[in-house]
């Protein structure tokens, strides 16, 4: 009887040797791995190959094949992975068709060989998008780690003081450093020497900024004034909030609450405005509601600092901005996209060090409005 116990853990011993993570290999994990390998990696999407030693990484043309790397600002053609796809994943992964999954983290099964003579992937069995520890699309289900673990199963007040006390303590920035930020953070996917304009959608040069006609600048879409704040470390430079845009657009602005109807805005398409309330044009309505919100739970009150809330109607004053119930139905009609994603990413792991909760977490507008 002892004999066959043994002869048993031997068997099971063998049946669960470790084998390679779900996780996959990294990028550059994979390129060291012999022809003809089946392999399992994950990497950022930085491209689309065209031959051996060129890489679009804006302006694509097609939808082909995919360049992958570790680093989602990867520039370098030899620290890159050529991955070739089949008619299957063209109209979800191809960048012509799809330019904003630039950046994006994919995992892909596949079988390890050349591609125009490159390191590459081919005959592919799966791709699937990935967690990069930021947000999942907007499904409230993804967490950087253990970030949030502490707002598990609050609501209210409680889960707007908890989300608070997370994203409160950050580096601060000058409102000279906000200008190099910002070119990093509203970067044309599709253009590396542009920024994109938050209300009027135009790309332009990122260094055409300043406070002349057709140049762009420092919108804080929480008004300064209110609060009155002005562009002092704090309020006045939190990235989450400041966003580039066309200055006589800005102007415009000024500081009018948001809210639906009036005029339409020449100057930004599908955006209207009246005496006392801005709309801006549909796709970047959550972007401004996402931001408001953010605004108002990390500025409480505490340590000296203004309390700013979200006010339920249009014409505000103070440290108060609206309109309430509309925020909340841009948001709700406007999901996360990948733009925002990517630029939550960049404050955090290069700015200031912490989140917006309300874009890696939707659900939490509703569980404190």
């Amino acid at each position: 009887m002892k004999k066959m116990i043994v002869l048993m853990v031997s068997f099971i011993f063998i049946v669960t040797i470790p084998v390679q993570g779900a996780t996959g290999l990294s990028v550059q994990d994979a390129m060291n791995e012999p022809n003809g390998t089946d392999v399992t990696l994950e990497g950022y999407i930085v491209g689309v190959p065209t031959a051996v030693d060129h890489v679009q990484q804006s302006d694509f043309t097609s939808n082909y094949a995919l360049a992958l790397a570790d680093d989602q600002e990867e520039t370098q053609i030899d620290d890159m992975i050529f991955v070739k796809l089949d008619s299957e994943y063209r109209s979800e992964y191809g960048l012509a068709d799809n330019p904003d999954n630039k950046g994006e983290l994919v995992q892909v099964d596949g079988t390890r060989n050349p591609y125009f003579s490159h390191e590459g992937v081919e005959n592919v069995s799966s791709m699937t998008w990935e967690d990069d520890g930021a947000s999942d699309c907007g499904d409230g289900d993804a967490s950087t780690d253990g970030y949030y673990d502490s707002a598990d199963g609050l609501s209210g007040g409680e889960l707007k003081q908890t989300l608070h006390n997370l994203i409160d303590d950050h580096t601060e920035l000058s409102y000279s450093q906000v200008w190099d930020a910002l070119r990093n953070t509203d970067e044309d996917p599709g253009n590396s020497n542009n920024v994109i304009l938050l209300y009027s959608g135009n790309s332009l040069s990122k260094y055409e900024n300043g406070g002349y006609v057709d140049e762009w600048n420092r919108e804080h879409v929480w008004a300064k004034s209110h609060g009155d704040f002005g562009t002092s470390r704090g309020p006045g430079t939190d990235i989450h909030h400041l966003r580039p845009t066309d200055v006589s657009v800005n102007s415009a602005r000024g500081n009018l609450d948001f809210d639906d109807g009036g005029a339409p805005f020449s100057e930004a398409p599908g955006t209207y405005y009246d005496s006392d309330s801005w709309e801006p044009r549909d796709d970047v309505k959550g972007d401004v509601a996402r931001m408001v919100f953010y605004m108002a739970v990390r500025y409480e009150g505490d340590s000296g600092e203004l309390d700013l809330e979200v006010a339920d109607y249009a014409g505000t004053n103070g440290p108060n901005l609206g309109k309430l119930d509309t925020l909340k139905e841009w948001h709700e009609n406007d999901p996360v996209d990948a733009f925002e994603r990517n630029r939550n990413d960049i404050i955090f792991n290069d700015y200031q060090g912490n989140r917006n909760p309300f874009i890696d977490h939707p659900e939490y507008v509703e569980q404190i409005w």
